[in-house]
């Protein structure tokens, strides 16, 4: 089987890629990447001379370009995405572009062709639960322009396959971590900035919640879903682990004995969701899938990693740890 995985860069598409090129020799992958500000070449530079993969730069929104790769292609898996909150708030324009149109340019594409997408897409396109859990059939209720992006993406997705009978997929994660994550983020920033014995910013008072899915565990269900999921549905991929910011910055702390003393309370971000919640009943059931890793394992891994990779930061921007990042001017 050819894959297309585009944003094979970044966190999620580098794993996803690693975990299918070790463990599926069935699979040749190409990974378009335009190597922008989440994207890490470093992350898959163990595999530059892999027989099996190929990489092309290029954006998504290259009509032209992808057209090419598609045509040589089985499926695509779409991880492009502009996709940190923050950024969103101080500048929308260029998640409307790459979230919004990138998708489109794909969905044209696969159309004609008669390709496969999965597009890969987030819980915080129901926006903040105060009760339950957001199932597939919950209203989108994107509460930041990140999120409205992909919610707008979500619905093109679906606009297809109800006008074209296009062969489309949606899968619907929680917070992923692990290793490779850009430093943005809240447990690698944590691990990096602790590790440097500099004060690490926690918005308002820490008492936001996520649930938190290692990443192998989010990869394991897009590739159930490649195998056996159902043209037009969309599966909610969740670990039932939800804990709030300040519990996972004081287990990283306790993990590299350090001291709760430098954890700084910030400004909160306009507009923040509080909790964040799926129903991932539907993957279990229809397509097996299951969670194999606990969150005492993955945040143990993912710490011990970061510490024995430290030139994952390089070519970083200035900014990546700003405390409050949707502060910075464009």
């Amino acid at each position: 089987m050819k894959l297309l995985v585009t944003g094979g860069y970044g966190f999620i598409g580098s794993n996803f890629i690693l975990k299918l090129l070790e463990e599926h020799e069935e699979f040749k992958i190409t990974n378009v990447d335009n190597e922008l500000g989440g994207s890490n070449p470093k992350n898959l530079s163990k595999i530059n001379k892999n027989k099996n993969y190929e990489f092309v730069k290029g954006n998504i929104t290259n009509h032209k370009l992808m057209e090419d790769l598609i045509s040589k292609s089985d499926v695509v898996v779409n991880f492009a995405a502009e996709s940190f909150v923050d950024k969103s708030i101080n500048d929308a324009s260029p998640f409307l572009i790459s979230n919004i149109i990138g998708t489109h340019t794909i969905l044209d594409i696969i159309t004609k062709q008669k390709k496969k997408l999965i597009q890969i897409s987030t819980d915080e396109v129901y926006g903040s639960l105060k009760n339950g859990s957001a199932t597939e059939k919950s209203i989108l209720n994107p509460t930041n322009p990140y999120a409205a992006t992909k919610a707008s993406a979500e619905l093109l997705v679906n606009s297809y396959f109800a006008t074209y009978n296009s062969n489309v997929i949606i899968t619907r994660c929680t917070n992923n971590y692990g290793p490779r994550q850009f430093i943005e983020k809240l447990i690698p920033k944590t691990i990096i900035l602790a590790n440097q014995n500099k004060k690490i910013p926690i918005y308002g008072k820490g008492n936001n919640i996520r649930d938190w899915i290692f990443v192998n565990d989010h990869c394991d269900a897009i590739l159930m879903s490649i195998f056996n999921g159902k043209e037009g549905e969309s599966y909610n991929v969740s670990a039932n682990n939800e804990i709030d910011n300040m519990t996972i910055v004081k287990r990283i702390l306790q993990l590299m004995n350090k001291s709760e003393e430098l954890i700084e309370f910030v400004e909160d971000r306009p507009g923040h969701d509080f909790r964040y919640s799926l129903d991932s009943t539907k993957i279990t059931k229809e397509l097996g899938w299951k969670i194999n890793t606990t969150f005492d394992e993955g945040i143990k891994n993912t710490v011990q990693w970061y510490l024995e990779n430290p030139e994952i930061l390089n070519n970083i921007s200035s900014t990546a740890l700003d405390s409050t990042p949707w502060k910075s001017s464009n």
